[in-house]
C-alpha cells in the first residue's frame, strides 16, 4: 500500500466524505474548485496530481477539458481523468459492467443479448459487453436512427439488429434473446420470459410473475471504483476492499 504523499488524488463534485475515506488506500485525495475546471485540471497538472474522479453531475463538463476515449465520447461524459501527458478521459461504468456479467459465470458465448435504451447515450454503456462472445445483439431505442447509431458501435462481425422500442420486431428479438439489458427507461410489458437473464442498470425494472433471473449487480459501484482508480492512479486494488468504502464516496 502506498504512502499518502505518493499519490496525489482530485475529487470534483464529491463531499469532503469521499477524500477522508480514499485516504485509507493510501490515496492523498482533495477536493478540488467546480466552478472553472479548465483551470482546475491545469492546476493539478502543474501540481503534480496523477488524476481525478469525476462525480456524475460534472462528467459531460469534463469533455470538454480533456481527451475522452472513445468509450467516453460515445457516452457523453467521464468518471476518471489521468493527467499523464495529458487529460486523458474514460468511462469507467461501461467496462465494469462487463467485469461484472463476465464475473458472474453467465455463459454469454454464442448467446443472444437484447439491448434496451433510450438514446445511443445509454445504450453505449452496455456495449462493452459486446466483446464478451455474444452470437447477436438486438438494439432498442426510442428512434431508429439512435439505435442504428449504437449497433454501428458493435465491432465488425457481430450480428446486430436495431429496432425501436415500439417496432413488432422487438418481441421476436426479445424471444431469440438470452440476456436482456435494460440501460435506460422502462421494460415493454410482457418482453420477459422465464428464460431470459435480465441486466438491470436503472434499478427500477421489475421481474413481476415473469419467471425471469435478475443478474446480480450489486458488486457494479465496486468494480466501476476499481477502474476508475486505476486510470487515475495507474494503481489496482481489491474489490473487496472498495466494496466497503462506496456507500462513503457517494
Amino acid at each position: 500500500m502506498p504512502a499518502p504523499s505518493e499519490t496525489l488524488l482530485a475529487l470534483i463534485g464529491y463531499s469532503p466524505d469521499a477524500a477522508r475515506t480514499l485516504r485509507t488506500l493510501g490515496l492523498m485525495a482533495l477536493n478540488v474548485p467546480t466552478d472553472n475546471l479548465g483551470a482546475t485540471l491545469d492546476a493539478c497538472r502543474t501540481l503534480h496530481f496523477s488524476g481525478a474522479l469525476v462525480a456524475a453531475p460534472f462528467q459531460p463538463q469534463v469533455l470538454d477539458v480533456s481527451t475522452p476515449d472513445a468509450g467516453a465520447r460515445r457516452v457523453g461524459r467521464a468518471d476518471a481523468l489521468a493527467f499523464a501527458g495529458g487529460i486523458h478521459a474514460t468511462f469507467a461504468l461501461s467496462d465494469a459492467l462487463g467485469d461484472a456479467l463476465a464475473d458472474s459465470g453467465y455463459a454469454t458465448r454464442g448467446a443472444g443479448a437484447l439491448l434496451l435504451g433510450r438514446e445511443v447515450a445509454d445504450l453505449t454503456l452496455a456495449l462493452p459487453l459486446a466483446r464478451l462472445g455474444f452470437g447477436h445483439i438486438g438494439v432498442a431505442a426510442e428512434t431508429l436512427p439512435d439505435a442504428e447509431r449504437a449497433a454501428r458501435e458493435l465491432p465488425g462481425g457481430l450480428r446486430a439488429f436495431p429496432v425501436t422500442r415500439r417496432d413488432p420486431a422487438l418481441a421476436t428479438l426479445a424471444e431469440r434473446a438470452d440476456l436482456l439489458v435494460l440501460t435506460a427507461g422502462s421494460l415493454p410489458p410482457g418482453l420477459l420470459q422465464p428464460y431470459h437473464t435480465l441486466a438491470d442498470l436503472t434499478g427500477q425494472a421489475s421481474v413481476g410473475v415473469s419467471g425471469a433471473t435478475v443478474l446480480d449487480l450489486s458488486s457494479l459501484p465496486g468494480r466501476q471504483l476499481a477502474r476508475q482508480l486505476e486510470h487515475a492512479t495507474g494503481q489496482r486494488f481489491h474489490l473487496d476492499e472498495l466494496q466497503t468504502m462506496v456507500a462513503g464516496l457517494q
